[in-house]
Parts: structure tokens; sequence; C-alpha cells
């Protein structure tokens, strides 16, 4: 809750709201924007459906607005659910939510050591990002490489390093880069935050410039994460792929002995300026 609360770019005095019954707090929603908040995130959290209405009235109220601040025509609101959940996919839908795309929660378990992968032959590794100028190449990797995605938004190099500061499971030393002739084309970027829940590690980004496609790089990556996971003592790795991924994401990380877990589905509502 930090984190969210503090992150670049949200207000809580304009994108958060806690509803209270009395002294008992009841409901919390919020919205946020990235790079030229022409896509946004929300999430809405109560167990009261007449609260959850208040919450995305609220929402969407505040979308108009960030719509205008931006001089949008409209925005697009996402939200994510869990499959599981048909009754809150029904109650969005009841609003006027439509099924964007869905996630594959992957999971691969460790039993035991894991060997650790050849470097394929030509490429540099770089663990750790620890100055600006691995920074910023790690950026434009991963600018490059998502572009096109759904629910990608391209973020200036001063946003997304304070974004990744402001990230409490984060550090830069979870950063690795790969790099042909000099240059990188390669990311792979963990972070903690399934340690506490379920001891796995967890790949919050892994992609390849599309130049650098077709030489294994990334089934390197995830085995070399597999190996440095394995050998901490942790119980699996963990990753999302979205299943509409105009690369075979999902495809690759079937071929390495990964299952999904969980199935996540993302809605999505266009919210006018006017």
């Amino acid at each position: 809750m930090v984190d969210e609360l503090t992150k670049p770019g949200f207000e809580p005095e304009t994108d958060g709201w806690l509803v209270f019954d009395g002294d008992t707090p009841v409901g919390y929603g919020w919205v946020s924007g990235k790079g030229d908040h022409h896509l946004l995130e929300m999430d809405v959290f109560t167990a009261d459906p007449v609260v959850e209405t208040y919450l995305l009235d609220e929402i969407t109220r505040r979308s108009r607005e960030i719509a205008r601040e931006y001089g949008h025509s409209s925005v697009q609101l996402d939200v994510v659910v869990y499959r599981a959940d048909e009754t809150r996919r029904q109650r969005l839908s009841d609003y006027g939510f439509e099924a964007g795309t869905t996630f594959h929660r992957m999971r691969i378990d460790h039993d035991g050591p894991v060997p650790t992968p050849e470097v394929p032959t030509g490429v540099t590794i770089r663990r750790g990002a620890p100055d600006e100028a691995s920074r910023r190449a790690a950026h434009n990797v991963m600018m490059q490489s998502f572009e096109g995605q759904f629910g990608f938004v391209a973020r200036p190099f001063e946003e997304w390093h304070a974004a990744h500061e402001n990230h409490s499971t984060f550090d830069w030393s979870q950063a690795t880069l790969l790099e042909l002739d000099g240059q990188a084309v390669a990311l792979r970027e963990c972070n903690d935050q399934f340690i506490e829940d379920e001891n796995c590690g967890y790949i919050g980004r892994l992609c390849v410039l599309a130049e650098a496609r077709g030489k294994c790089l990334a089934k390197f990556l995830l085995r070399d994460q597999f190996a440095l996971d394995a050998s901490a003592g942790r119980f699996g790795t963990i990753l999302h792929v979205d299943t509409n991924n105009p690369t075979p994401a999902l495809d690759l990380y079937l071929s390495v002995g990964m299952r999904a877990s969980l199935v996540i589905d993302v809605w999505r509502l266009e919210v006018t300026g006017d």
C-alpha cells in the first residue's frame, strides 16, 4: 500500500477514495496513469456492491478529468479481474466494461539444484544496473520491446526510473542486461514481491529487441533465473504473460517447463472527456 500511495503520478487527494461505514473502512478505490495518460489503471476493493458502484462512479468521473487535463477526447480505463471471480466479472460487464485481454500467471517449481545455462555465443551478460548509463540502456530495451503490446504506455526515462526507485521489492541489482556487439539487446527485471507469500522468485519484465530475437536470449534469461532462484532456496519462479502477446511468449514459457497456475483477465472501459 505504501508503494501504491507514493508511486509517481498518483495524487492521493484526487486519485484515491477510502469509504467508511461509521468508523469502519468498507471500500477503497484508485486510478492512476503513466506517460501521456491515454491509458489508465484502476482497482476497487470492497465486499459491498453499492460501495463498488460509488467507487466506479468516482473513478470514471476522475478519468474524465484526466482526459481533459491531458487533451484526450477519451481514455482507456483498465481493471484486473481474476477469471474465477465470475460475480465481479458480471458486475463490471453490467457497468460497461468489456474483456480486453487475458494474462496467465506462469510458474515453474524447483525441487533441487537447477543447472546454470551457458551464455550464448557472442553475448555479454551484465548483472545489475548500478549507474545511469546501464539504467538508460535497460529503459531503451524495454520501451522498444514492449511497443504495441496491450496496456503498454511509453514513459520517459525520468518517470520510469522514479517508479523503479519507489518500488520497495525491487533494487537495481535485480536487472540483467544482455549485450551483442556492445549494444544492450535484452533485459530481465526481477523483484521480491512473491517471496513473502510463496517463497518464489518473480520475473517482472523479460524483453528482447526485435532484431535480436531468434538467438535463444529469452530462454537463456529464463533458465539463468531458474538457476539463481533454486540456488537461493526459492520454491519456484513466477511471471505473468499476456496470452494475446504479438510474440509467441506463452509458447516460450511452456517450452522451458513453466505452467499456468492462475488466469487473470483485464477488462477495459472507454471513458470520454466530455
